[in-house]
């Protein structure tokens, strides 16, 4: 079994989280050049995308090469949310997981993408290990951060307005589970987990209420996508996204998967020895029951 101790998880379950931030919260912005950078860096396509922390699938939509999709978010009612806008298309897998219990094969995955995640890790080093395990052999990991080392911070250390350091490596928590990163210790991370950083894009340049309130969004997003090519000279932006790449030696890849049940493992026991019912998943190791309901997996180990 998995001795693991629990790491505490930022649950959105029946929050608004996309209205509320994204429909309402003046972050068209944002969005729009998240998307840009997304582009810049995905594959021309593949057979399985995976999208850790999907939420409502605010980004799913910018997938449209991979032949599937996996959708994994820790809130069933965010998936829920996805699954109305997306539908339950064969080629759309809902799963509710925690990103440290990953229930997966190992290398299968073409890509990987994790947008608005991390910045919620308590323990950023083991999640990011756990997706590097999913990829295949030189499969693409694309990964934004919130970082700690932009102008805005530099500027409030230097005149006293903050007692910690943009310039020291280890994270900084400004609201319970909200977690700003270093990018060189983000590197680090990804290095340890056998992933080798191909580029950086920086994002949300022009990240200011009086920008965003005189400007156009798509204008903004247009300059912003234009200063996003300066990422791999320096990183001084709030968000950054980095394009990281699986060893290429090592294990193989796992073998394509014939049956839909055949991409899990029991995130307990780690066995793929998952038998597939109308109710879910059983695990022939451990005998525990893994849920599928309304379309969606459910391999959390604890009630939401």
């Amino acid at each position: 079994m998995n001795a693991r101790a629990p790491q505490p998880v930022c649950d959105y379950t029946h929050s608004n989280y996309q209205q509320e931030f994204w429909g309402q919260g003046a972050r068209a912005y944002e969005d729009l050049a998240e998307r840009i950078a997304l582009r810049k860096l995905l594959p021309r396509g593949g057979q399985l995308c995976l999208e850790v922390g999907a939420g409502a699938g605010r980004l799913t939509d910018e997938l449209q090469a991979f032949g599937r999709v996996v959708l994994l978010d820790y809130s069933r009612t965010q998936l829920q949310q996805a699954q109305a806008r997306l539908g339950r298309s064969a080629r759309f897998i809902y799963v509710a997981a925690d990103v440290y219990q990953l229930p997966f094969v190992a290398r299968q995955f073409d890509c990987v993408t994790m947008v608005r995640v991390l910045h919620h890790m308590a323990d950023a080093p083991a999640a990011l290990a756990g997706v590097a395990a999913l990829l295949r052999p030189a499969a693409p990991l694309l990964l934004e951060f919130a970082s700690k080392l932009h102008v805005k911070a530099i500027a409030r250390y230097a005149l006293g307005m903050q007692a910690w350091s943009p310039f020291s490596l280890e994270p900084v928590e400004f609201a319970v589970l909200n977690f700003d990163f270093h990018p060189r210790a983000v590197r680090a991370w990804l290095a340890a987990a056998g992933m080798r950083v191909e580029q950086h894009k920086t994002i949300s340049h022009l990240r200011a209420a009086f920008l965003k309130r005189t400007l156009p969004y798509r204008l903004l997003a247009a300059i912003d996508g234009w200063l996003q090519e300066t990422g791999n000279l320096w990183q001084l932006t709030p968000s950054v996204m980095v394009r990281a790449v699986a060893a290429q030696s090592g294990a193989g890849a796992a073998p394509a998967a014939a049956a839909e049940h055949a991409l899990f493992c029991c995130p307990l026991c780690r066995s793929a020895a998952l038998g597939a019912t109308a109710a879910g998943l059983n695990c022939a190791q451990c005998g525990r029951h893994w849920a599928l309901q309304d379309g969606i997996y459910d391999f959390k180990t604890q009630p939401e």
